[in-house]
């Protein structure tokens, strides 16, 4: 760990909440630009990179539905990653207003490249936990997971 004093918000859930968001956000921004700087890729866009390799070709209206988008916001997307190269859309045979995203090979490289830039960015922001830390960590954000989603037979 680094040499800076370790600083704690006293335990308050709304203060606790909001540095936790702080540090969240932070943590995106570096993996986002991690990501952009070694494979040109945002986060966002990775995320829909990852849901047509995962799940093979989709309808916009599939692909938006998959990611919790609005369609208007994947539609803007996946326009960029296709002039990119990155993704082709092709007509559907029976409503040609209808188009399916399917992911090119320089996608699927570009992709990879991005999800190794994207993981060793949190590998070392989480290497610097030792393994009980870690271990907590994980623990508490399932249990935070499980309380947001209202699920409690977990």
């Amino acid at each position: 760990m680094d040499e800076r004093e370790v600083t704690t918000t006293a335990g308050a859930p709304e203060q606790v909440g909001l540095s936790f968001l702080t540090l969240a956000y932070r943590l995106r921004e570096q993996v986002d630009q991690r990501m952009i700087a070694t494979a040109g890729l945002s986060l966002s866009r990775t995320k829909v990179l990852q849901a047509l390799a995962g799940r093979g070709a989709l309808h916009q209206a599939e692909l938006a539905s998959s990611l919790g988008q609005a369609p208007r916001s994947v539609t803007q997307i996946v326009e960029g990653l296709e002039r990119l190269g990155l993704v082709a859309r092709t007509g559907d045979p029976e409503d040609r207003r209808r188009k399916t995203v399917s992911l090119t090979d320089t996608g699927r490289t570009t992709l990879a490249a991005a999800e190794q830039a994207g993981t060793h960015a949190l590998r070392q922001c989480f290497g610097l936990l030792e393994p009980q830390q870690l271990a907590t960590l994980d623990a508490l954000l399932a249990h935070l997971d499980i309380a947001l989603t209202g699920d409690t037979a977990g």
